[in-house]
């Protein structure tokens, strides 16, 4: 779900990056290619573990909006139109503020991560996710960012090499459990028609988190997601054309709203902070404050479409925050 979570001169790109066990202090800084351009600069910038911490969860804060946008989004669009037009809307911002920095092209080395983030965040995160959601529940969709954290630091151990330690792991099982435990019990344990789009974005944002969380180490954050997402835009801009002109669009103000929320807010912004985060905290790290987005989006769903909080949801909520505490602090 709800997936999915600040610039350079032209000439420059600055890169902080930490130790995964949030060590402090400015490393040295890698240049990430300045293309044709010529070779950048090399620059340096700081970024403390607490700072790195609160980017990745405005990311968190963000993507939980995603879904009950996603639902306001459908009373105006069909699934593929949505998609589609969310992510050609966040492609002309993120171009727009590649040309206004006149940020040089990505080496060629980068490509094939960029790809990887747009496969996996730009389309098929939000697609199966709002396939899902025409027959399943924002309660019931949330078991895919339960399972998210786990999935994707399963993922950057594989990618990175890195091994966190038993604590770590025995912390994001229990949390991923909890989660996953709560979710079921709020959809009354039944499996819905929309369990294999679901976890099949899963693993697709799995994948597109891990690659974008390496390339934040080169390039900033909202380069990472805006390359990404230019590379998707002659894709889903005919995609755009050929969904509405096969699926009826009924404008409505919830429509517009969620259309907005889920183009600029979620997969710009949300992107563009989280893989900052995990650019100085580490990606297993990061991925482990996902815990809460679960707890969260079942927050909104009751301020904002209107649906039951369970009486279980504080304790589920206390839980999930132990497990985040625990992550935080074992060495990763």
């Amino acid at each position: 779900m709800r997936a999915q979570n600040s610039a350079t001169t032209p000439s420059t790109i600055a890169v902080s990056t930490t130790s995964a066990a949030g060590t402090a202090g400015a490393d040295r800084v890698e240049t990430a290619g300045a293309g044709a351009a010529g070779a950048a600069t090399v620059t340096a910038s700081r970024r403390t573990p607490s700072s790195g911490t609160l980017l990745a969860a405005l990311g968190v804060v963000s993507f939980s909006l995603t879904f009950p946008s996603t639902v306001w989004g459908l009373e105006s669009f069909g699934p593929w139109s949505l998609v589609a037009v969310r992510s050609v809307l966040a492609a002309l911002v993120a171009g727009a503020f590649l040309l206004a920095g006149r940020v040089a092209l990505p080496d060629r080395r980068h490509w094939a991560g960029l790809a990887v983030v747009a496969g996996g965040v730009v389309v098929g995160f939000p697609l199966l996710t709002t396939l899902a959601l025409q027959t399943s529940t924002t309660s019931h969709a949330a078991v895919v960012v339960g399972l998210l954290p786990l999935t994707t630091a399963t993922f950057a151990a594989i990618r990175t090499g890195r091994r966190p330690s038993r604590a770590f792991w025995a912390a994001a099982v229990a949390g991923a459990v909890v989660v996953l435990a709560f979710t079921l019990q709020q959809s009354g344990g039944a499996l819905s028609t929309g369990d294999l789009y679901l976890f099949g974005a899963l693993l697709v944002c799995a994948a597109g988190y891990t690659e974008g969380g390496r390339l934040a180490r080169l390039m900033p954050g909202w380069q990472v997601i805006g390359w990404a997402l230019v590379l998707c835009l002659p894709l889903m801009g005919v995609g755009a054309a050929v969904a509405l002109a096969y699926e009826p669009v009924h404008v409505t103000a919830h429509g517009i709203v969620g259309l907005v929320w889920v183009a600029a807010g979620s997969t710009f912004f949300g992107l563009y902070v989280w893989y900052r985060g995990m650019a100085a905290i580490g990606i297993p790290r990061a991925s482990q404050l996902q815990l809460a987005q679960p707890l969260l989006t079942l927050l909104w769903s009751v301020t904002v479409l209107g649906e039951e909080l369970a009486p279980a949801a504080p304790l589920a909520a206390g839980a999930v925050l132990v497990c985040i505490a625990v992550t935080q602090r074992a060495k990763s």
